[in-house]
């Protein structure tokens, strides 16, 4: 069992102000793997502090040495990256293949993109005669981060904020702090200056609200649910604080008439499942020509059966672990019998665990067929490996379908290419992936409505760390 009870305030693990436990559940046995402490607004007041004073200093240190600081952030990081991976392998129950493979390089690759883009960043630029534009660190960072790609959300912003001259205090999910531990261990190991990078453990009420309160936190940046980034924005607001938020997602998978069913089908399912269906982007609605929706139904019920759920441990590739934790287990759960009970058709898998578990957080791979976009799970996030199929009749139906969300973080069409592109540039979201492709780090990432505010990932997410301040009369 890991145990750190401290939190890195000022370049130095100290003591909570007031102690209080709290135990990290390994998701695949449900027993406890490690044990932190619980902050309060008073270790929040100490970290901002502590963030204030650093900006003084860090605010105005060059490019240069930045980049050099990433540099060493980037060597220590790949040095442990083995030792993340399983940190977080064993907090939030992703497969070890997936955590060596993708969970802990996300974080690194945000690192990297972070570093690149001090490459050609124009901190400063001329607009018109005598006029300079100056992009300025915005100032205190509040980061708060959730359980499910822990690091690369974390990297997302502590990356571009480093980058930008920006100071910060970090609260990560309690339920997946272990890998921010260790993500702390590398900053101090790489001499990021005192004060400069805070970590706080602690629960929304306990310090969430108060980060988001803070009068001295000039930006807060925030991940997670659209629920409680509501709950940000609003705190946020009587500072009048910038608010980036990167939030939930009902994303659409449009599978066109003259689509590759059997790559479109099995890949939509097999990417919707990924992680065990807990990504914001997930494909989650699938949209099938009804004329050949028998078809992509037993094509997805086939691939959801054959999909292995196995320890984290000692998973396969493309196997997939438990669900992160009870309440998304139980949220999961709940949704899977409220699709039922709505009238939608269980065409693979459904409630209870798998086959071989009485333990751990494992749900089955499931598909729903028969589903229309009124019901629950057609509508409500449901982050668990639940894919719904809805049919349509023209592709006129399918965008207005696709569009019919509150959500709009990312779409997914599946066709000729000239035909995808059509329907592409009418869909509402802030990514869409046209045949299974994919962008690198540095595509901006981000959603419209209420997926969220703002863009993560290149010189868009350094851009959201920086103020602009017109300098005129600066010179001809």
């Amino acid at each position: 069992m890991r145990e750190q009870l401290n939190f890195y305030i000022d370049g130095k693990w100290v003591p909570p102000v007031k102690p209080r436990t709290h135990d990290v559940i390994n998701p695949s046995n449900e027993e406890p793997i490690g044990r932190i402490s619980l902050g309060s607004a008073a270790d929040v007041d100490k970290a901002v502090a502590a963030a204030r004073k650093a900006f003084e200093t860090f605010s105005q240190t060059s490019v240069d040495t930045r980049k050099a600081l990433l540099d060493k952030v980037i060597a220590i990081y790949q040095r442990r990256m083995p030792e993340m991976a399983e940190a977080i392998s064993s907090e939030m129950g992703a497969p070890l293949p997936l955590a060596n493979a993708a969970q802990a390089p996300a974080g690194l690759g945000y690192l990297m993109d972070a570093r690149k883009q001090l490459d050609t960043f124009e901190f400063e630029s001329d607009y018109g005669k005598g006029r300079r534009i100056l992009r300025e660190p915005i100032g205190v960072i509040g980061m708060i981060t959730p359980w499910n790609w822990p690091m690369n959300q974390i990297c997302a912003k502590v990356g571009p904020a480093l980058a930008a001259g920006c100071t910060m205090v970090l609260k990560p999910s309690e339920l997946a702090p272990l890998n921010a531990i260790v993500f702390a261990e590398i900053l101090d190991e790489a001499g990021v200056p005192a004060g400069v990078f805070n970590l706080v453990n602690g629960d929304g009420p306990g310090v969430g609200e108060a980060l988001s309160k803070h009068p001295d936190v000039d930006m807060m940046s925030f991940t997670g649910s659209t629920r409680a980034g509501t709950a940000v924005m609003k705190n946020a607001a009587d500072g009048i604080k910038r608010v980036a938020l990167e939030l939930g997602g009902k994303s659409p998978n449009i599978i066109l008439e003259d689509a590759d069913l059997k790559k479109a089908v099995a890949g939509g399912m097999m990417h919707m499942a990924n992680n065990t269906g807990q990504s914001c982007n997930a494909p989650s609605r699938m949209l099938a020509p009804r004329s050949k929706y028998a078809e992509i139904v037993a094509i997805a019920a086939a691939t959801a059966n054959a999909i292995k759920v196995q320890a984290p441990s000692t998973a396969e590739q493309g196997a997939i672990g438990p669900l992160a934790n009870a309440n998304q287990f139980a949220k999961v759960q709940g949704l899977i019998q409220k699709g039922i009970d709505e009238g939608a058709k269980v065409a693979a898998g459904g409630v209870g665990r798998p086959e071989g578990f009485n333990r751990g957080y494992y749900v089955k791979p499931t598909v729903f067929a028969d589903v229309n976009n009124k019901m629950t799970i057609a509508q409500e996030e449901i982050f668990g490996p639940v894919l719904v199929i809805i049919p349509y009749d023209t592709e006129e139906e399918a965008i207005a379908i696709a569009n019919d969300t509150p959500y709009g973080l990312a779409a997914y069409v599946q066709g000729p290419q000239e035909k995808a592109r059509t329907v592409a540039k009418k869909l509402r979201a802030g990514n869409v992936h046209i045949n299974g492709a994919f962008g690198g780090m540095g595509t901006p990432f981000g959603g419209y409505k209420q997926s969220g505010l703002g863009r993560e990932g290149g010189h868009f997410g350094l851009e959201e760390f920086t103020e602009v301040k017109a300098a005129i009369g600066w010179g001809e």
